[in-house]
């Protein structure tokens, strides 16, 4: 799994820091009253307590700087009803989707007039996540070292901005550029999340006696199951 490093922790704690100065000062203008449901983009079904943050996107130097307005959650059934505070010069908000287990963090983007033309029967759909488990072994005694590359994306969307993974790992392994193992003995397992109902492709890439050979199988992941994948080499 990848790091953030200090650097980049300093920045979003400075974002923060920020937000929060700009949100104690802003110019409200007046009030809107929404109301919607957040639900399964498949099974339309409402999806409970989801916690959302609603940010105001200012014009700043041709960049729309989001600012923290408030943030709700849904009920047992999905449903919300929220009191917006509508911000001076904000024409456009985003309503940020908080990330768990079932659902990956998502953001939705509304110009102000189509929330007051919806404001009554708002409607968000999110991707439900699902598990994944991929098995690798390496079986082949020849040659003594080589080395495997392994990558994957659900409904287009790359790995390393999915669910975070786990790697259960017997063998030398080096992640610096991804997943990686070099050299023998590889029986390993990597768990993560990935979209359900959605096309999911894994693609590994070996290293063998100076050159390279790529192979990629799809699978569309069930819903509340643990759906595997074998890789023997």
């Amino acid at each position: 799994m990848c790091k953030l490093n200090s650097g980049y922790i300093k920045f979003l704690i400075f974002i923060t820091f920020i937000s929060g100065v700009l949100a104690g000062c802003l110019n409200t203008e007046e009030s809107l009253k929404i109301k919607g449901k957040v639900l399964d983009e498949k099974t339309k079904i409402g999806i409970p307590r989801k916690n959302i943050i609603v940010q105001g996107l200012l014009l700043s130097n041709n960049k729309f700087v989001p600012v923290e307005t408030g943030q709700f959650s849904t009920d047992s059934a999905g449903c919300f009803t929220y009191t917006l505070r509508k911000v001076k010069d904000y024409k456009n908000y985003r309503f940020c989707f908080v990330g768990d287990t079932d659902n990956l963090f998502t953001t939705r983007e509304m110009t102000i007039f189509d929330l007051e033309q919806n404001a009554e029967a708002l409607s968000f759909s999110l991707r439900k996540l699902t598990d994944l488990t991929i098995n690798l072994k390496r079986i082949s005694r020849t040659p003594v070292s080589d080395t495997l590359s392994l990558s994957w994306e659900s409904d287009g969307v790359y790995f390393w901005f999915l669910y975070p993974y786990k790697i259960y790992n017997y063998g030398r392994k080096n992640y610096s550029y991804g997943p990686t193992w070099i050299g023998g003995g590889v029986n390993s397992t990597i768990n993560t999340k990935v979209f359900a109902d959605k096309m999911t492709k894994i693609s590994w890439e070996l290293y063998r006696f100076g050159r390279r050979k790529k192979f990629t199988d799809t699978i569309t992941c069930r819903r509340d199951f643990t759906n595997i994948i074998n890789f023997t080499y």
